[in-house]
């Protein structure tokens, strides 16, 4: 998996590097670079009438190709996307990346309808369930789906696929077999990093507490199991004194948890992991306020552009990043290889990596902690 490097390397079909720039690409098509190097007549006068397309990825070509076959019968395809909640940023990047994937089909000759929709709380199960349940009747090809609760919204994607819709599930998982592809980050792995930077900096010895997050959301019980696992296997000397506290699915719910835990074990800790963007902004807040931030070794997950600030200022010793405009993106593009007759694989892993004060300027994490919002959501 990744080791501290900004994860850049795309991923791979069955082993097989699918392309060098994937602006344009679907996952799928990497399947066709074999085929396309073999000397077929429909493919050969399709690379002679196109000389510019030389200079675009093999996987490009193949897809282009595949569209031209198409010619006279007009692809449309109408996909919905539904997030967890609506206002943070890591929802607003999963909402570009599947306009990015929408506009890059468009190009290859296939018109891609993205309709975006989510609950207005990131803990909403029942408008979520709602949401997913509105679109069925609503003429959709497909749903790319970022489940909060990994039972909750199992009856939906199987209503939805008996109506002959299937479901692409990203970021966080589902207890269902029915979806065509899980797109996610390994975020035990994204745990396991937070652990190993948490004993760095603690020099193997020290007390800390982990707020989780919300009982039930998939992706976040996997960070908070990776940190503790590998606190206790690698770091013997460093004492967990609360692991079981929840912060909830907004800042201020978290802020109270904090504050909460701080008021109890303030005087005792020396670092703190949460495991979202809605837990490390509450808990973040509440170090201020208590003059804590800076004092003791804190680490979140997600970015956000207070937590680029608060590491910049020494309140935040590091991140854990995930790739959600890259999720918005392949989520898109995987369910259209689906749609259109390609096998697509059952798990493709987005990235994690580790983001500190030390690499925060980087070319590479500056390109992933800065995804191009303004571009594709206007």
């Amino acid at each position: 998996m990744l080791d501290g490097t900004v994860h850049t390397r795309l991923y791979e079909i069955k082993s097989v590097k699918v392309f060098s720039d994937r602006s344009q690409a679907t996952p799928v098509a990497a399947r066709n670079l074999a085929h396309a190097r073999k000397p077929r007549k429909k493919r050969m006068s399709i690379v002679k009438c196109n000389r510019f397309i030389l200079v675009v990825s093999l996987a490009a070509m193949s897809l282009f190709a595949a569209c031209k076959s198409d010619k006279g019968s007009s692809k449309h395809f109408t996909i919905a996307v539904v997030p967890q909640g609506s206002t943070h940023e890591f929802w607003k990047s999963i909402h570009a990346g599947a306009n990015k994937a929408s506009r890059d089909l468009a190009g290859l000759g296939l018109e891609v309808s993205v309709l975006w929709k989510g609950p207005l709380r990131e803990d909403d199960r029942e408008q979520q369930v709602q949401v997913v349940e509105g679109f069925l009747s609503q003429g959709i090809n497909g749903i790319v789906l970022a489940p909060f609760d990994r039972r909750a919204l199992v009856r939906p994607v199987e209503e939805a696929k008996r109506a002959g819709i299937p479901t692409i599930v990203i970021d966080s998982a589902l207890d269902s077999d029915d979806v065509v592809s899980f797109l996610a980050s390994d975020n035990y792995h994204g745990g396991e990093l937070a652990a190993d930077l948490m004993g760095k900096l603690l020099a193997g010895k020290g007390k800390v507490l982990m707020l989780r997050y919300q009982e039930g959301s998939a992706s976040t019980e996997a960070r908070e199991q990776g940190f503790l696992e590998k606190m206790k296997s690698s770091y013997p000397n460093i004492a967990l004194l609360s692991s079981n506290q929840y912060a909830g699915a907004t800042r201020d719910t978290a802020k109270r948890a904090a504050e909460n835990l701080l008021n109890r074990y303030g005087d005792q800790i020396q670092g703190m992991f949460t495991p979202n963007e809605s837990s490390t902004a509450g808990t973040l807040l509440a170090l201020e306020d208590i003059n804590k931030a800076g004092k003791i070794v804190f680490l979140g997950f997600d970015s956000s552009e207070p937590f680029l600030k608060a590491m910049r200022e020494g309140k935040l010793q590091g991140i854990v990043v995930q790739n959600p405009f890259r999720m918005g993106e392949w989520g898109v593009k995987t369910m259209v290889d689906h749609l259109l007759g390609r096998p697509v694989p059952k798990k493709i892993d987005t990235g994690v990596q580790l983001i500190t004060p030390e690499n925060l300027d980087s070319p590479e994490s500056r390109q992933l902690l800065h995804p191009p919002l303004d571009q594709y959501l206007k």
